[in-house]
């Protein structure tokens, strides 16, 4: 008995057409895959498509015996430029056959050894172009690996330079081939009615193609008219013979498998190239991991091509590149046309294929299988690809190069290219990411690469760039040794402007860069000229000739985005190397998070001083969990960071820190700035949820920026704005003109300096207004006040009465400001002391399979009588701005991913859920069982789930209620509710917690069939659940006669953490 095989409901007519994006088809495939599982049915305009997508049915479909390659969709397309090349040709055709046996061996090792010197060549003028730019340039990844992998297939194969490097634009062959690429991929999806319409698109298509065998055929004529000796693949064409037959090879032949190989040969390894350089920087540890095997084998000599076999940490990062995103996403397979099977079935006897249908594999997908790979199948982990583990992997498990007889046959140049490309520029450079918050987006014709991936690279150990050119090419290892040149105009500068002072922070969310900020505007009172930059810009440059301060967070135990890179390298330092830095360490973290808290400053702190560098001071650190980050941070700074260092380096006294800021207002431009790391998003739906709840709980559905993308669990970080109310205060209290405009003309500023901007957009786009007020700010207000009984009251705030009647109460310095209204304060001294507006970070509520490009986010409103208890009210700044947004206005967004482990777990059928939420804390396990509900109407089968929800009354502010219940019904969840004011109606529970604990023979059933625990909410659900759990396990260890003591519970919690209990903390 066969299965019916899933396939989406389609049109009439039109199939399932509109169910595949043109643009983007990789991930409409994908995403259909993860709603219909491993195996589904498309009808398209070319025929009855089957998609596979697990490694089983994969491998049984690899069988040469039964299956072969077929040209579909693109291919066929693609012909009408490249004919019977080795890629688009079928199988039995006899120009293939022909070419394939000809160049057999002009790919074997000795040939492809052969071209080592001439793609060394052309990679060294990729070196020296990044060197010669500098670390500011900001390199766009994979337009410099596309030039890189064209100029060496041409040289190498075809004796002929395009000199792209020394070239602005790109070349027009391969502006063609990208414009063909892309259209064959469209004409494959349009129906045939539409082609009669097509016809501009048609006649560029021609011309496009026109470029490219104009291109391949002159260069065979000029070969022809001008023969050499030369070992190559242009020459081996011209005049091998097929060793079966003795033919040689037609001109049309060779024209058109040049393009192929320019194709092919150029596309793929770039793509690769660029992907793997966005996992080293996305994997900081790897990329030192690698970076040291360069060290220890190659050294700081040239590199020769008896290196490269002897580096297998990069052939497993360059294996595990390949397997995560291969650079031809799927690849189309048929019955063979001489089988006699009939009919075909697939799975074991499982699934009847319909007469006629083709195959494709999403080849990413089966090499993803967690069945093969594991609970972290989808995660960037190159020790799996050691040999060790590599050559245990089940056939056809890893398949990147193709299969069979119709695999990439330059599979040997591909990799001896990619290898030394890796590892020269390891050698070389330090990395980063231009956006440390870059989440990877695909650009997609007939291969993929990364899209819109920008990074910098700078010289790794004072490298000299007028030197670099000899250390490339010089057997002498004392040419290396090249000494640092300093730049004479950064002494003259630093002359000038007093000593200097370097500030790195890392953060995910703004707060350690407005911290940083605050150290620089303050340094100019104390004789400082401060620099300001991300963490990772420190790494192998840590200054040892002035101060050095590092302001950073830890994320769950893990370092920020723009700080790993920083983390991991100075992990891998051995002995004392940064013997005279002298630095500071101030740390952010949340004591909610137990188990890591302060983990990583912490972390730093010790690793510097073990490396070798003075700790001019104790850690400092700041507790968010007590929404006094600012307060802390400026005592810190004022009791101990500026004693000392005053104390160590000297200090002169400079201009006051209010009046560094010299602002300009005018009252007759208008302008706008807008942040750089978000991007808009559309309102698409904006509700109130349940009823009369003290703080409205509200649900919002976003239309997202072309290629951002999440999954269930990540977060959404929004850029708010200031209520309206806040900011008339404030422009009131000034006695501003509305439309007045402000420019910073000099100064310590996170404003843009020189450019008019709104006072109002300044107030409500830039600027913290509500953040409570700091000693320092209270004693910068103290400056500007005459009024003896004034001063005596904030000298009074500022001492024994700060936090029961400042900081408790959240008192703002506006809201000083407007109850002592003599303070003659100036807007410039005002503006100075407010911290940039920062990110505000939400639970995505939705999951992308449900609509792509769109999600949602469920929230509190927080709109509340004020602390200080007099009349006014405190307005959560993030939740009233979503709050006030209508449909189709748009907001600044950027997806955060959360904990790797908070997302629902690969092997679905097999690994049961147990999600516990309370309140708004249900965001993600929506996204969550939103997700397992479209996979069950899909006819997935998955394995089972409990949530515990915890709320008030029901009907009254049980979010997502009737959706939820009606997810239950399909059976992708069963809830279990909590109700603090109705516990009748929850089995006697109050509070989640406690249903959770209640229900403990169902949770034990679950965990002890593999579940993972998932909890969302505030500490004290998270605790709570803790509690449960460690008490479950001592009362199960007792029954079993293997008694616990609490601690020992307790560790055996802990060990789980993030493996089998992850938690996501809000309060």
């Amino acid at each position: 008995m066969t299965t019916p095989i899933p396939s989406p409901p389609g049109l009439p007519f039109l199939g399932n057409i509109f169910d595949v994006d043109p643009q983007n088809q990789s991930e409409s495939l994908d995403r259909l895959a993860d709603i219909y599982g491993p195996i589904f049915e498309l009808r398209l305009p070319s025929g009855n498509l089957v998609v596979v997508s697990d490694h089983e049915l994969y491998d049984e479909l690899c069988d040469e015996k039964r299956f072969t390659k077929v040209v579909v969709g693109a291919l066929v397309e693609l012909r009408s430029a490249i004919h019977d090349g080795l890629f688009t040709a079928h199988s039995s055709e006899h120009a293939w056959e022909v070419a394939h046996r000809t160049l057999v061996p002009s790919f074997g090792p000795l040939a492809i050894r052969d071209m080592f010197d001439e793609m060394h060549e052309i990679l060294t003028q990729l070196v020296l172009k990044w060197a010669r730019y500098g670390q500011d340039y900001r390199i766009d990844v994979a337009d410099d690996f596309t030039r890189l992998t064209l100029d060496s297939i041409a040289i190498c194969a075809m004796d002929t330079r395009f000199n792209s490097f020394y070239t602005e634009g790109v070349h027009p062959f391969v502006k063609a081939m990208q414009e063909v690429l892309v259209e064959a991929g469209r004409r494959s999806l349009r129906p045939s009615f539409f082609k009669p319409f097509m016809k501009s698109a048609d006649k560029k298509y021609g011309d496009d193609i026109e470029v490219l065998q104009s291109t391949a055929q002159k260069i065979v004529a000029d070969k022809r008219a001008n023969p050499t000796d030369k070992k190559s693949l242009v020459n081996a064409m011209l005049h091998g013979k097929d060793p079966k037959t003795g033919e040689s090879m037609t001109n049309e032949s060779i024209a058109d498998n040049m393009i192929t190989f320019l194709i092919a040969g150029h596309e793929t390894t770039s793509g690769l190239l660029s992907f793997l350089f966005f996992q080293f920087m996305a994997n900081p540890q790897s990329f030192q991991q690698a970076q040291r095997e360069v060290d220890q084998v190659i050294g700081s000599g040239p590199i020769k091509v008896e290196h490269l076999s002897k580096l297998p940490y990069i052939t497993a990062c360059l294996r595990e590149t390949l397997r995560l995103t291969p650079t031809i996403t799927r690849t189309a397979i048929g019955p063979r046309p001489d089988s006699k099977e009939d009919p075909i079935i697939l799975g074991g006897g499982k699934y009847l294929i319909k007469p006629g249908s083709t195959f494709t594999m999403l080849l990413a997908k089966v090499q993803q299988d967690p069945k093969v790979y594991g609970d972290d199948a989808n995660k960037f982990r190159p020790e799996r690809m050691l040999d060790e583990h590599f050559n245990k992997l089940p056939k056809n498990a890893w398949k990147p190069f193709g299969n069979g007889s119709r695999a990439c046959i330059g599979r040997g140049f591909a990799w001896q290219e990619a290898m030394l490309a890796t590892a020269m520029l390891l050698q070389y450079f330090d990395f980063r990411l231009d956006d440390p918050n870059y989440r990877l987006a695909i650009n997609q014709t007939l291969t993929v690469k990364p899209k819109d991936l920008f990074m910098h690279a700078t010289l790794r150990k004072g490298i000299d760039p007028l030197h670099l050119e000899k250390m490339t090419t010089s057997d002498s290892q004392k040419a290396t040794q090249v000494p640092q040149v300093l730049d004479a105009s950064k002494k003259a500068e630093d002359k000038e402007t007093g000593k200097s002072i370097s500030i790195y922070f890392g953060g995910n969310m703004g707060t350690c860069e407005s911290l940083a900020q605050t150290v620089a505007q303050s340094s100019a009172t104390h004789g400082f000229k401060a620099v300001v930059k991300p963490l990772d810009e420190a790494t192998d440059k840590l200054p040892k000739d002035h101060p050095v301060i590092i302001i950073t967070a830890s994320y769950e135990g893990e370092p920020p985005d723009n700080a790993g890179i920083f983390f991991n390298w100075l992990k891998s330092l051995d002995g004392e190397p940064l013997k005279g830095v002298q630095y500071s360490v101030f740390g952010c973290g949340n004591r909610d998070w137990k188990d890591t808290f302060q983990r990583i400053p912490s972390s730093i702190d010790t690793m510097l001083e073990e490396r070798g560098a003075g700790r001019l001071l104790k850690r400092g650190s700041a507790d968010v969990a007590d929404n006094d980050v600012f307060n802390d941070f400026e005592k810190w700074e004022d009791k101990n960071l500026w004693p000392t260092i005053k104390k160590v380096y000297g200090s002169e006294d400079g201009a006051d820190e209010m009046a560094s800021l010299d602002i300009e207002v005018s009252t007759t431009l208008r302008s706008s700035h807008l942040r750089q790391d978000v991007k808009e998003a559309i309102v698409v739906k904006n509700e109130i949820l349940g009823t009369e709840t003290e703080a409205p709980k509200r649900h919002i559905e976003l239309k997202l920026p072309t290629d951002m993308v999440y999954r269930a669990g990540d977060y959404l970080a929004v850029l708010p704005m200031n209520h309206t109310s806040v900011v008339q205060r404030v422009i009131k209290r000034f006695r501003l003109p509305w439309d007045a405009f402000v420019t910073v003309k000099s100064g310590e500023s996170y404003l843009p300096v020189g450019q008019p901007m709104s006072v109002f957009d300044v107030l409500k786009a830039y600027v913290e207004l509500s953040q409570p007020a700091t000693r320092r700010n209270i004693a910068s207000i103290l400056k500007f006040v005459n009024d003896d009984a004034t001063k005596a009251e904030l000298e009074r705030l500022k001492g024994e009465a700060f936090n029961p009647e400042i900081k408790e109460k959240r008192v703002s310095p506006l809201d000083i400001l407007e109850r002592y209204p003599r303070t003659n304060i100036p807007f410039s001294a005002f503006l100075a002391m407010l911290p940039q507006l920062r990110l505000r970070q939400y639970s995505i509520s939705s999951s992308p399979l449900a609509e792509p490009g769109s999600c949602t986010l469920t929230w509190s409103v927080i709109d509340k009588e004020s602390f200080q208890g007099d009349g006014k009210r405190f307005l959560g700044v993030a939740s009233n701005f979503l709050s006030d947004v209508k449909e189709g206005d748009h907001i600044h967004v950027i997806v955060k991913q959360s904990h790797q482990s908070f997302h629902l777990p690969l092997d679905i059928a097999e690994t049961p859920l147990i999600m516990v939420c309370a309140g708004t804390g249900i965001a993600p396990f929506r996204g969550f069982v939103q997700e397992r509900a479209l996979q069950i109407e899909a006819g997935r089968k998955l394995a089972p789930a409990i949530l515990f929800v915890g709320c008030q009354r029901p009907r009254h502010d049980d979010l997502h209620a009737d959706e939820l219940s009606a997810w239950a019904s399909k059976g992708a969840v069963d809830l279990r509710y909590a109700y603090s004011r109705d516990r009748e109606s929850s089995n006697g529970a109050k509070y989640v917690q406690d249903r959770f604990w209640a229900d403990r023979e169902d949770v034990l059933k679950l965990f002890r069939s593999g579940a993972k625990v998932f909890v969302c909410g505030s500490g004290k659900v998270a605790d709570g659940v803790r509690d449960a759990s460690v008490k479950m396990y001592m009362q199960t260890s007792e029954e079993e006669g293997r008694p616990k003591t609490k601690e020992e519970s307790e560790k055996w919690f802990n060990a789980l953490r993030n493996e089998r209990f992850m938690s996501d903390v809000f309060d």
